[in-house]
């Protein structure tokens, strides 16, 4: 009993000794797990289903135009005994073909490997025998067992087919899971213990004497491994220990090799295989399995560790921009409790609220919900409301008469629109941050021309089809070439009275020039590019006043309905709730590490704050600017946290700057490498897509652009929304009681 208990003592002893570095090397291993999954593994997987769909599609279509050869080939180099030469050509063809398309596309992709997994051990053992071809089936039999990876169509259909009506389905979505997460595991045990095998053979030299292996063992291709890191590597792969380590040292070593000697093209093929052993490991028959497994035993909670809010530093961010989604990002399975407070329950990609606004593209291509971004992030939580001040002394945010405590505060709040001491024009010219905004702004443009076509007053329809944009920024640049392209080439032929491309576009800028943030050059480029497309610029032009009527323009008036603001912008109130110093447009004076002086734990980021982090000048109201900031204080935040070295003041790195005036025009800005015209435009895009946040977002915007792109046609053409002018005179005005739908 005694010797129990200094066992038990000792084991305590050892436990409380050797916990904390088991707990940082689990935790760093589940960071690395969770990288190569989220991150890498997609783009991994969906490149292995492209290249493996490829060489199947090309066989069958070859075929298919060589026919009287593909014949040939079925009855004389590679029968099958059982089937007419003719019926196996068929089904060859229609496997490679169908199966190929159905496989890339990752649609219906088990049922699409299984026959193509069928073909490809009938050419193996029925004609000639190629590592290629065990590697084909091999690979098609983890797709049988596991299915497409996230970037497939299946994934996206998955969770609607298992709660469908469709008979039969519910059910074989059902059998489907349950075969990967029970056959999977031993799927991927025996594919290691497969490759191991071939390692070790190739090492020891016995591949002569065994020439029958070469129908089950890809020994050729494991033949050009280096012979030490063939015979390690296959131990450790045998006994499944290390395996993820071991798949890496392979993965490096193949990777040399092929670059070295670009002829061992079947490589590809093994470094595919590696890549399934480093993203899931051994397999549930391994000594990896039992370390694990011995490790939970003695050191509970360590692995995918979940979060209790209590007692965790509390991180409260306010704002889900991009810079708020950068730093709950950061922070999402740290040790810290992270609130995030929005009025809106959705992330807005801001720079392309024009393109909704001028009816090219739906609010929820360039929205998504915050919630689904942080489901999988337990110490995570989203709280909807509008903060109406902070409490600094008490570390609370209050939202109404409800108080958030903190431990650190994050103020990502924006900005809103600025007009310069004349709040009085707002409800004449909105401006353009929400999607309430653009929705609005749309409606007054789409109204403009339905009211242009009931008016028989000519001075009536000239003032209803007359749009003037205050501001010559990227905002208001943009804003101009997609209300002259609307114009010009998306409402052709649908008007009867008059002709939409007699609409004019007026674009008003106090300044020299348009664009100020631009080299001149660039700037002169996109004056041109709008003048092509029926512009009006008006530089040097002072608004003095605007009414529901029109604009008065440095003296001049200007008669137009429709009037858009994008002149300035004010940093949104935080100043105000810390009681701080603000610059003139209202930002918040941050240090060096984006903190705010004199107010310890709090911080200000994107558009809210101040910084001059961008070697001395001011850092610039972009999204990468407010992404770097997040993603800084979420580090600096960890780094006090956890007691080490705060990472050094925040530096901005200046990506470059784009705006865009049609569907061939843009404007870049790299610094020393400057773009115009198409290559600018192409660029735009791509870049756009890319920060748009879900692959459905981005599918869509990509498909109605290229449809208003190759058609000329405006995609989202609805009036909502009620006209409040008429309503407050008590006219039902067309707008009002008039619901246009146009896809």
């Amino acid at each position: 009993m005694t010797s129990e208990l200094n066992a038990a003592g000792i084991l305590a002893r050892g436990h409380r000794r050797s916990g904390a570095p088991v707990r940082l090397a689990s935790k760093t291993n589940d960071f690395f797990i969770r990288v190569v999954r989220g991150l890498i593994w997609p783009k991994v997987e969906l490149a292995m289903r492209l290249w493996i769909a490829q060489i199947f599609l090309v066989s069958g279509i070859l075929k298919l135009t060589h026919w009287q050869t593909a014949i040939d080939l079925a009855t004389n180099e590679y029968p099958v005994s059982w089937m007419m030469p003719v019926t196996a050509a068929w089904l060859g063809v229609s496997i490679e073909v169908v199966g190929g398309i159905l496989f890339g596309l990752g649609l219906m992709t088990r049922y699409a490997a299984l026959p193509m997994l069928a073909l490809s051990l009938v050419i193996q053992f029925a004609y000639l025998p190629f590592d290629n071809q065990l590697f084909w089936a091999v690979l098609l039999g983890w797709y049988v067992v596991n299915g497409a990876g996230a970037l497939s169509i299946d994934r996206l259909l998955r969770r609607g087919l298992a709660d469908s009506a469709l008979p039969l389905i519910p059910r074989i979505v059902r059998i489907s899971a349950w075969v990967r997460d029970v056959i999977g595991p031993i799927y991927l045990s025996a594919l290691r213990i497969w490759l191991a095998a071939a390692l070790l053979l190739s090492a020891l030299k016995l591949v002569v004497t065994t020439p029958s292996l070469a129908l089950l063992l890809p020994l050729g291709t494991a033949a050009n491994v280096p012979s030490n890191i063939a015979l390690t590597g296959g131990i450790l792969l045998l006994f499944g220990l290390g395996t993820r380590y071991v798949g890496i040292v392979l993965l490096l070593a193949l990777s040399v090799g092929s670059m070295i000697d670009p002829r061992l093209t079947d490589e590809v093929y093994l470094l595919m295989l590696l890549s399934l052993l480093v993203t899931f490991g051994a397999g549930s028959l391994s000594a990896d399995r039992l370390v694990a497994a011995l490790l939970n035993r003695h050191f509970p909670g360590d692995g995918r560790e979940t979060f209790a809010a209590d007692g965790l530093p509390r991180v409260v961010i306010v704002g889900a921009g991009f810079g708020g989604i950068s730093c709950a990002a950061t922070l999402r399975n740290e040790r810290v409790a992270v609130t995030v407070i929005d009025r809106a329950n959705h992330h807005l990609f801001q720079p392309l609220l024009y393109q909704v606004a001028t009816a090219g593209l739906s609010p929820s291509d360039i929205a998504a919900p915050v919630r689904p971004l942080f489901r999988d992030s337990p110490n995570v939580r989203v709280l909807l409301g509008t903060v109406t001040g902070v409490d600094a002394s008490r570390q609370a945010v209050q939202i109404g008469d409800k108080l958030v405590p903190y431990d650190y505060l994050v103020l990502a709040t924006g900005a809103a629109h600025s007009y310069f001491g004349k709040d009085q024009w707002a409800p004449y010219a909105p401006g353009l941050k929400r999607i309430e905004d653009a929705t609005e702004i749309r409606r007054r443009i789409l109204t403009a021309f339905e009211r242009a076509e009931a008016t028989d007053d000519i001075e009536e329809r000239a003032t209803l089809l007359t749009f003037l944009i205050v501001g010559g920024g990227p905002t208001g640049v943009e804003l101009a070439g997609a209300i002259a392209e609307l114009a010009r080439f998306g409402m052709e032929k649908e008007f009867r009275n008059f002709d939409p491309a007699s609409a004019r576009v007026i674009l008003v800028q106090s300044g020299p020039r348009l664009l100020p943030a631009f080299p001149e050059k660039l700037a002169r480029i996109a004056q041109r590019s709008l003048e092509a497309l029926g512009v009006e610029v008006s530089l040097g032009s002072r608004v003095e006043n605007i009414d529901a009527d029109g604009v008065m323009v440095s003296g001049k008036r200007i008669p137009a309905k429709t009037v858009v603001w994008a002149a300035g912008v004010m940093a949104s109130p935080a100043a105000k709730w810390l009681r701080v110093a603000a610059d003139n447009a209202g930002r918040v004076k941050v240090g060096p590490d984006l903190s705010v002086t004199g107010l310890p734990g709090i911080y200000a980021i994107g558009d809210t704050a101040l910084s001059t982090a961008w070697k001395g000048q001011a850092v610039p109201g972009l999204a990468p600017a407010a992404k770097q900031g997040g993603a800084y204080v979420a580090k600096h935040i960890l780094g006090r946290i956890e007691g080490k070295a705060t990472p050094r003041p925040f530096a901005y790195r200046h990506l470059g700057s784009l705006a865009t005036i049609g569907r061939k025009a843009a404007i870049a800005d790299f610094g020393a490498m400057k773009l115009w015209g198409a290559p600018a435009w192409w660029l735009w895009g791509v870049i756009h897509v890319g920060f748009l946040v879900g692959l459905r977002n981005r599918l869509t915007t990509m498909i109605n652009w290229f449809w208003a792109y190759l058609t000329f046609g405006g995609g989202i053409r609805l009036i909502t929304g009620v006209d409040s002018q008429a309503a407050a005179s008590g006219v039902t005005s067309l707008a009002a009681r008039t619901s246009v739908t146009d896809h």
